[in-house]
Order: structure tokens, then C-alpha cells, then sequence
């Protein structure tokens, strides 16, 4: 059964840049040291930093026993500095590479990468070559090299219909994340 789906972030508990599970592989691979750089990089105040809106894409295969799954998830959160001079698409990709329980699924960090840069957009032709042929940066490689297995979060769905899902980090679960059904892409699956 394929589902894909695209959802928009209604609610966090935290920064918006938290939704992206790249933040939480983050915490995995410095527990002792993250909260202190979130409280530095979520003081810095508007309009020198704007965060928002934050997206994500789940292109989702579950196996007929409902047992495995595979696909891919995008994180994308919009970043603006500066008053809004320099904005970018913080990217996030993670692999599913599998299920956990009935109401969770484990995603692997890849990569992270800045998308539709305007500062790249300003320098022109260069720039769009530069935004188009610069890899990401291996995120989840880099936090393996960290702590091994910190690439790998849970997340758990802990309320789902046809509009809005609650989800939440496996490891913070007590902080829920709201979102709202953006665009339903070509699935073989209806709610």
C-alpha cells in the first residue's frame, strides 16, 4: 500500500526548526550540549531571524501485513534573516526504513541543504548553478560519525484523520507536533 501525502506545521512546541527530524537526530548525538544551542540560536530575535512555515512530504510503501515500510521523508522549513533579505529552504531528506509498532515509523537522516537560496538567486546564472550542483551536506553521516545510531529517530503518529495529524518524536513524546493536510499526492490509500 503506498500513501503520500504532504503536510503543513500548524503547532510546535519548540521552534519551528524543531519539527524537522533532523533536530532530533541532533539531540540524539548531543544530549548534553543541544538545548544549550537551541536557547542561543532561539534568542536570536526577529527580524534578524524568522522561521516559518515548515512543511513535510511522506512518500510512504507499507508491505501487506503491515509489518514493513520504506519510502523517503522531506523536511522544509522556510529561514529568513536579516529582515527577510536572505531566505532559504532548510532541507531535510530521510529514508523510512521502517515501522515501529502500529503508530510509528523510523526514518534515517541523509542529508540537510539549503534550497531556493535568494542570496544564490542574486549572484544569477552562477548562482542558480551553485544552488542546483552543490550536494547536501551528509547530515546523517556526520551524526553517526557523533554518536552511532543517532541518525535514526521514531516517529510516532498519535492521532491521524483526513485533515490533521499529531505527531511526535519518540524520544520527546510528551511534545506533540500539529499538522494539517496540505496535499494528498497518488496513493492507493484513502482516509
Amino acid at each position: 500500500m503506498a500513501i503520500v501525502l504532504t503536510r503543513e506545521l500548524l503547532y510546535s512546541p519548540e521552534d519551528v526548526t524543531r519539527s524537522s527530524p533532523f533536530f532530533w537526530a541532533f539531540r540524539k548525538a548531543f544530549p548534553d550540549e543541544s538545548d544549550q544551542i537551541f536557547d542561543i540560536t532561539d534568542a536570536i530575535p526577529a527580524p534578524i531571524k524568522e522561521v516559518g512555515p515548515a512543511n513535510q512530504h511522506i512518500d510512504l510503501e507499507v508491505s501487506n501485513d503491515g509489518r514493513s515500510a520504506s519510502g523517503s521523508f522531506v523536511s522544509r522549513v522556510k529561514v529568513a534573516t536579516l529582515g527577510g533579505m536572505a531566505t532559504s529552504i532548510m532541507t531535510t531528506r530521510a529514508s523510512i526504513v521502517g515501522v515501529e509498532g502500529l503508530d510509528g515509523i523510523r526514518l534515517r537522516i541523509e542529508s540537510t541543504k539549503p534550497e531556493e537560496s535568494t542570496i544564490l538567486e542574486k549572484l544569477g546564472p552562477p548562482g542558480e548553478f551553485l544552488s542546483t550542483n552543490a550536494p547536501p551536506f551528509p547530515s546523517g553521516d556526520a551524526l553517526e560519525q557523533v554518536a552511532p545510531g543517532s541518525s535514526e529517530v521514531v516517529m510516532r503518529t498519535t492521532f491521524c484523520d483526513e485533515g490533521l495529524r499529531i505527531s511526535r518524536n519518540e524520544d520527546r513524546f510528551s511534545e506533540p507536533f500539529v499538522w494539517r493536510r496540505k496535499a494528498f499526492g497518488s496513493s492507493d490509500f484513502e482516509i
